[in-house]
Formats: C-alpha cells, structure tokens, sequence
C-alpha cells in the first residue's frame, strides 16, 4: 500500500493507493470539520440516505462478492 499525503484548506488528507486504485481517508476529511469528534461527522454522513446509496453503488461496481439483495433490505431500513 502506498501513501502520500495533501495539504486542502491546512488539513493534511491521506491518500494512498492499493491494487492500482486510489482511496482519500474520510476521518481526515471529518477531522478538518470537527478535530475533537470526528465520530460524529462520520456518523452523520453515514445517516445521510444518499450517502448510503453511494456505498451501495461503489460496492455493485467494485465488488464482485457483494450481496446486493442483502445491501437492498439495509437500504430500506434507512428510509
């Protein structure tokens, strides 16, 4: 796994790559919003239905185990 690092609005976001695909850590991002409970930022994207959506879509073109009648009964518990 390689990584390197970017500076966006004086916050140092990881990237790094694994198997020629690129990845952004997420709890740096939510660190840049709120330092003392990046948790919660997190959380707060992970409640967003959107966001869920997008997770679902990622993994169907991603992963070739995913499960997406089991991904769906998630997605409506969600609603």
């Amino acid at each position: 796994m390689q990584k390197r690092k970017i500076k966006v609005n004086n916050a140092e976001i990881v990237l790094f790559e694994q198997n020629k695909m690129d990845f952004i850590s997420l709890t740096d991002i939510a660190r840049y919003k709120d330092a003392e409970r990046s948790d919660y930022i997190v959380q707060n994207w992970m409640r967003n239905y959107e966001s869920v959506e997008f997770l679902g879509l990622w993994e169907r073109i991603n992963n070739k185990n995913f499960n997406s009648i089991e991904f769906d009964g998630f997605v409506d518990r969600c609603d």
